[in-house]
């Protein structure tokens, strides 16, 4: 659930900044982004934040934004899993509207390239040392076979040994939600193993090795495969950026009381 309550907070940030839209349900005036591409069947966490939510709402009343709490869980989450920390900035309020449209567009596709990653992430601000230090949350997490199996039966720069152990849990047909871990290594502790995987062609997307193919990111996994520190300075900091995308402030927005649905 970690890395769940993680990917809640980084697909919320990229979709009009982290406002807790992702949070809302459809209603009969908006559809919620929930049913996006990147997030049916596939995002979860949402009644952890509730619970959160009503837990908080007991306490103090109409004070804590949805938005703030998943930005906390997602910190509590990578500290609870080994990761480093960072002091979340609060005040974030919650938007009172979605954007699907926004959310099918603006995260980053599984199918990227280099190039795609780069400057999907450069439209948020973020440089390609912060967008593969961020990559580094799939040290944690599970992906579904529909997401990666073109790289497993289509792809040269992937281990054998790595393709074939993972063919049989994710046949060239049928089992699109079968899961397998990104991190096949250590895939519930927050560490540096990702980028080791990378530097053997075990990334499980075809994203994660376009990070370690003979491009201008190389050295950077290289230099997160051999020093730890340094990947988790770098995570923390771009972590401290992301959770400051676009946030409603002062009289923007709302606190609202069910995070599912506008006050």
């Amino acid at each position: 659930m970690g890395a769940s309550l993680l990917r809640l907070h980084f697909h919320d940030c990229f979709v009009n900044g982290c406002d807790g839209s992702i949070l809302l349900d459809d209603t009969s005036s908006f559809t919620g982004e929930k049913t996006a591409g990147p997030n049916v069947n596939s995002v979860r966490g949402y009644d952890v934040i509730d619970t959160i939510k009503s837990r908080v709402e007991k306490l103090c009343p109409g004070v804590v934004s949805c938005a703030d709490i998943v930005a906390v869980a997602a910190r509590d989450s990578v500290v609870e899993l080994g990761g480093p920390s960072w002091t979340v900035p609060l005040g974030r309020r919650d938007a009172t509207t979605t954007s699907l449209s926004a959310a099918n567009s603006n995260v980053p596709a599984p199918t990227l390239n280099l190039a795609g990653l780069i400057s999907a992430f450069s439209k948020k601000g973020f440089t390609a040392r912060e967008m593969v230090a961020l990559s580094g949350s799939h040290t944690i997490g599970q992906a579904r076979c529909t997401t990666f199996r073109p790289r497993l039966y289509n792809e040269a720069n992937i281990d054998t040994s790595f393709a074939t152990s993972l063919k049989s849990n994710c046949p060239s047909s049928g089992g699109d939600n079968t899961l397998s871990p990104l991190d096949v290594t250590s895939p519930t502790s927050f560490d540096n193993a990702y980028y080791k995987n990378l530097v053997s062609n075990k990334g499980l997307l075809h994203s994660d090795q376009q990070l370690f193919n003979n491009g201008s990111t190389d050295s950077l996994v290289n230099t997160y495969s051999s020093n730890p520190a340094t990947f988790r300075t770098d995570f923390a900091k771009a972590m401290v950026k992301m959770g400051n995308l676009s946030p409603l402030t002062g009289t923007q927005g709302q606190i609202r009381t069910n995070c599912r649905k506008t006050n």
